[in-house]
């Protein structure tokens, strides 16, 4: 018949137009809040929502899967007296495996010795250029670059971040991606454990006096 699409897709909009007030009222009646809440936004987002499932951007957000990845980030330890122990070494890698080159590393030396001091003077990240491969986090050996979680970046000016904008805490690291954190930390004590492990056992062996 003709006009029977047109009428068939009126009615999957006048149920889902129903639906939303049938689940609103179920909601309510639970005292839950369907919106403006991670439970009402992680209930729209699943397979079971009914009714309107779109959230009301920016007042509500999707929640973000910790695998998500946007702009990079520079990760830094916290050491004694709230000392910043930057974990990147300057090596240059992450520069030479990104794809649209939109990496910059400034190396020093010791005035001293003239040897390279393992930390940049300055690391430069052109946001606007930066396509959020992740290669950089992927690639670097040292776990000191990763992918961030914040997607609102936009401005009237150029994104080129510097190191001060770029490092973060290993604490805000664990909070957007505790499974990765958790991982990479047991990996590294087993590391130290095995390399101490090695250590020790020459001196085991050594005969008593």
């Amino acid at each position: 018949m003709y006009g029977k699409g047109i009428l068939k897709g009126l009615g999957v909009t006048l149920n889902r137009f129903m639906e939303t007030y049938l689940d609103d009222i179920s909601w309510w009646v639970r005292g839950k809040k369907r919106y403006n809440s991670a439970e009402g936004i992680a209930h729209r987002s699943s397979k079971n929502t009914r009714g309107i499932f779109t959230v009301q951007y920016p007042e509500e957000q999707l929640l973000t899967p910790e695998e998500f990845r946007f702009v990079p980030f520079l990760v830094y330890d916290e050491g004694a007296e709230g000392k910043q122990e930057v974990r990147c070494t300057s090596c240059g890698i992450c520069a030479k495996v990104c794809p649209p080159q939109c990496i910059w590393i400034v190396r020093t030396n010791d005035p001293n010795t003239g040897k390279p001091v393992p930390q940049p003077a300055q690391f430069y990240i052109d946001m606007d250029i930066c396509m959020n491969c992740g290669f950089c986090a992927e690639y670097c050996p040292f776990d000191a670059i990763k992918m961030d979680h914040d997607f609102d970046i936009a401005s009237v000016s150029r994104n080129v971040y510097d190191l001060e904008k770029l490092l973060k805490p290993a604490t805000y690291y664990a909070k957007i991606r505790p499974q990765n954190y958790n991982r990479e930390e047991e990996a590294r004590k087993a590391k130290e454990a095995a390399k101490a492990a090695r250590a020790a056992a020459p001196a085991a062996a050594a005969p008593s006096a």
